[in-house]
């Protein structure tokens, strides 16, 4: 009966020492120092192959789909940087960001910057200032709940907010648009009133 304790007793000091031993004795392949994420939509936009074209076809421009997940920002913040760079050319989009003192803006340089190297190195880019912003916008990311203590007992919620932040870049210059004026609107809102009607008149 005291050996098989004994022998009990060394079993499972051989398996402590085991558990407590150093990283350094466990082979490093082994460990899953990374979380291997699955591919998402926006970048997937990238993978698509489209037919030869005919001779007579105008060249399709270079599109590159680009983003960047999990920025410790907010994303209302973020939306207003998105809104300002939407539709300007590449260079007139990297000259309002490096004025921008805010910690968005640095995040959306590099992005650019990123979105910009990889049409030159994987979509065959000729002119890499040759491009606009097509889309640019801003989503929520991980909300994490944290309590804040106060007095008597009572505690607050806190939240550490997450954003992504998502562009894309086009070949070539952005389309004009349409500049309308106040003079315009009321035109039309004047010949909406008078195209109304009475529903079951004579």
């Amino acid at each position: 009966m005291l050996s098989g304790v004994a022998a009990l007793r060394g079993f499972l000091t051989h398996v402590h020492t085991r558990l407590l031993a150093p990283c350094s004795i466990i082979p490093h392949s082994n460990i899953h120092s990374s979380l291997a994420l699955p591919a998402k939509n926006w970048e997937r936009k990238n993978r698509i192959v489209y037919p030869p074209q005919l001779p007579h076809e105008p060249r399709r421009p270079v599109e590159v789909y680009h983003c960047r997940r999990q920025i410790k920002y907010s994303k209302d913040k973020m939306w207003y940087l998105a809104k300002m760079i939407r539709g300007m050319t590449f260079d007139q989009a990297v000259a309002q960001l490096q004025f921008h003192d805010k910690k968005g803006a640095k995040v959306m340089l590099e992005v650019l910057l990123e979105a910009q190297e990889m049409a030159v190195r994987t979509h065959n880019l000729e002119y890499r200032s040759n491009l606009y912003i097509a889309e640019s916008f801003s989503s929520k990311g991980q909300y994490l709940k944290r309590l804040r203590f106060h007095g008597r007992g009572m505690f607050g919620i806190m939240h550490r907010v997450y954003c992504h932040y998502f562009v894309k870049l086009v070949e070539g210059s952005p389309p004009v648009k349409e500049q309308t004026t106040g003079f315009d609107l009321a035109k039309d809102y004047v010949q909406q009133l008078r195209n109304r009607t009475i529903i079951h008149a004579l």
